[in-house]
């Protein structure tokens, strides 16, 4: 009978004993301690890690736009379309976590749901921050967190910078010079569709390869968007398919305020312009 294997006689580390372990440099003891469940329900460690674990996914998006934003104001396009492609997978991981939320029936939901009090998704300043930063600039979305100033400074600060799709649009400026109310709009308005903008883009995909840069970086902002109207059409549809057209413990209309959302373009020309081509 041949013996155990064991990993040292190769080389592998096996004492830890004042040195750096797995669990110290991902500061595990915290992470897995972090799930406080309110009741006994089987299911509620399932909600509360799905929304967790988002949090972390969206805690890297953002991570990856700031980056993405940053390259492109410093002419360097072909990293940003790098974070960019990165960001679109992020939330291809967010989309299938939504099929592991979804084998939560309402039954097993309704047995802990009143313990959220008004805790809500709808609340997420992380979501929020990403939405400024797509560019969806509703600053009315400032009031569910005027409970924390440190969390309304922190969104108040992306408000004053320009979105991703801004920067984008200074990029496409310099090969199509745009109108003053499209460039100088105040930071935290949101960009509204624009004739201009739409025939500049345009042009860019009728010659792609006279324009292959912005080309690039228009698809990879699309494939952004696509990805991102995936996630919220699988909320739409997890929450009916758990509560039905029930109110948000938040407060909104639920699924009404959600599919509300689905009609949110991030950057309206670059999918206006399919139909022209």
């Amino acid at each position: 009978m041949s013996k155990p294997y064991d990993p040292s006689k190769d080389g592998a580390e096996m004492n830890f004993k004042d040195r750096m372990s797995y669990g110290d440099y991902l500061s595990l003891d915290m992470l897995l301690n972090a799930q406080k469940t309110w009741t006994d329900t089987h299911d509620e460690m399932l909600f509360i890690i799905q929304h967790q674990t988002s949090e972390l996914w969206m805690r890297l998006a953002l991570h990856e736009l700031s980056a993405a934003r940053t390259c492109l104001l410093d002419g360097k396009a072909h990293q940003a379309m790098k974070m960019l492609a990165r960001v679109s997978r992020i939330f291809e991981q967010l989309n299938s976590a939504w099929d592991v939320l979804r084998t939560m029936t309402p039954s097993d939901y309704t047995a802990f749901r009143d313990e959220l009090g008004q805790s809500s998704g709808f609340q997420s300043h992380q979501y929020r921050q990403i939405e400024f930063m797509l560019g969806n600039r509703n600053t009315a979305m400032l009031k569910p967190h005027a409970h924390r100033p440190d969390l309304v400074e922190l969104l108040q600060e992306e408000l004053a910078q320009p979105s991703l799709y801004d920067v984008a649009l200074k990029a496409l400026a310099q090969a199509f010079p745009l109108p003053d109310e499209v460039m100088n709009r105040p930071s935290s308005e949101t960009h509204q569709p624009h004739a201009a903008v739409q025939a500049a883009w345009t042009e860019i995909y009728r010659d792609p390869e006279t324009h292959w840069e912005l080309y690039e970086l228009a698809e990879k902002l699309v494939d952004l968007e696509d990805y991102f109207r995936r996630w919220r059409f699988n909320h739409v549809t997890t929450v009916e398919r758990v509560i039905g057209f029930k109110r948000g413990t938040g407060g909104t209309g639920g699924v009404s305020y959600l599919k509300r959302m689905l009609a949110v373009e991030l950057f309206p020309e670059l999918w206006h312009l399919r139909t022209e081509l």
